[in-house]
């Protein structure tokens, strides 16, 4: 494909934001139509980035036969939904995290992925971060491997807002959305599937409905741990911090930047063409529409984190 990648964008919130100011970055690809649950919010955001149609329908959007792929960056529970609407309309489809939120809905999409033969993405940010980059070629190279990772994953979110602050219509989760993160992550970088899962979480808040906190362990097949903590609880340093422990040296991950254990800043600005792991993630997407190829973090390629994640969803009761 030579021509210039027509892009519908579903979700004009917090990360849709940070998707269209990534693609500004990116030559050859254009967004064509917007869409958000609420039209004059929605509308507002359009006409800053310059994006003549709006919509709040997807199916509107879908409509649109210049419209080559969607990126979707709507409410986790209709992520699978929203996806196989997208490859039945022909469309290459990104979706971010998490695939779906039941391990049947995960296999659903994946079964109509091969049918379709599109590319079909999932928005798994941490492959594609420098700093978990960096680590990732350290493994290859064979100069570094894992024993241990440990993670944080931490905000301070007792009432129902997002990354902007602003008051949500849905509900975030701690397993199915942040824990992904790490689940995947894990199993990537440790080059070993995920044997043995366990999960404890704590009490559930009475208007949210969900457990603000949450403890995880996991095994890979080639001897490998990792142990995860996850709040929403935690009103101190946000975000989510990896510590790489392995046999040949201790790194810090904090999104895009890296440190050793201790706690000097590792260079990794070389890395990628940009330090902007959303970037990098919408770079794939689009190289593979491109070039008729998976994409890493394709469904196939993240599609053992939703087992996974449907393993420990039993263990939380």
């Amino acid at each position: 494909m030579s021509k210039t990648i027509k892009v519908a964008l579903a979700g004009a919130g917090a990360f849709g934001i940070k998707h269209l100011d990534a693609i500004k970055n990116i030559d050859g690809v254009e967004v064509v139509s917007l869409v958000g649950r609420r039209y004059e919010p929605t509308k507002e955001v359009a006409d800053k980035y310059g994006i003549a149609h709006v919509a709040t329908d997807l199916e509107q959007a879908l409509a649109l036969p210049e419209v080559d792929a969607v990126i979707l960056c709507t409410p986790t529970q209709v992520h699978a939904a929203q996806t196989l609407q997208c490859l039945k309309a022909g469309k290459h489809v990104q979706v971010e995290i998490p695939l779906s939120d039941a391990w049947a809905d995960a296999q659903e999409v994946m079964q109509l992925q091969q049918e379709k033969g599109l590319v079909a993405m999932v928005g798994h940010t941490r492959r594609f971060n420098p700093s978990h980059q960096w680590v990732h070629k350290q493994i290859e190279a064979g100069q570094f491997n894992i024993q241990q990772m440990d993670v944080q994953t931490y905000f301070f979110r007792r009432s129902n807002i997002n990354a902007l602050g602003q008051a949500r219509s849905w509900t975030d989760h701690l397993l199915w959305h942040h824990a992904a993160h790490t689940v995947d992550l894990f199993a990537y970088q440790a080059g070993s599937p995920i044997i043995k899962a366990n999960a404890i979480q704590g009490p559930i808040h009475p208007e949210l409905g969900i457990a603000m906190d949450m403890s995880i362990q996991l095994k890979a097949a080639n001897g490998a741990i990792c142990t995860l903590s996850l709040s929403f609880n935690n009103d101190g340093p946000l975000g989510t911090f990896f510590r790489y422990i392995g046999d040949s040296g201790t790194y810090i991950a904090r999104y895009d930047d890296l440190y050793n254990g201790k706690e000097e800043k590792i260079d990794v600005s070389k890395v990628d063409v940009s330090m902007n792991g959303i970037e990098l993630q919408d770079r794939e997407f689009f190289a593979a529409i491109r070039e008729g190829r998976e994409p890493n973090a394709s469904v196939a390629k993240v599609l053992d984190c939703y087992r996974v994640l449907g393993e420990l969803e039993k263990q939380l009761v």
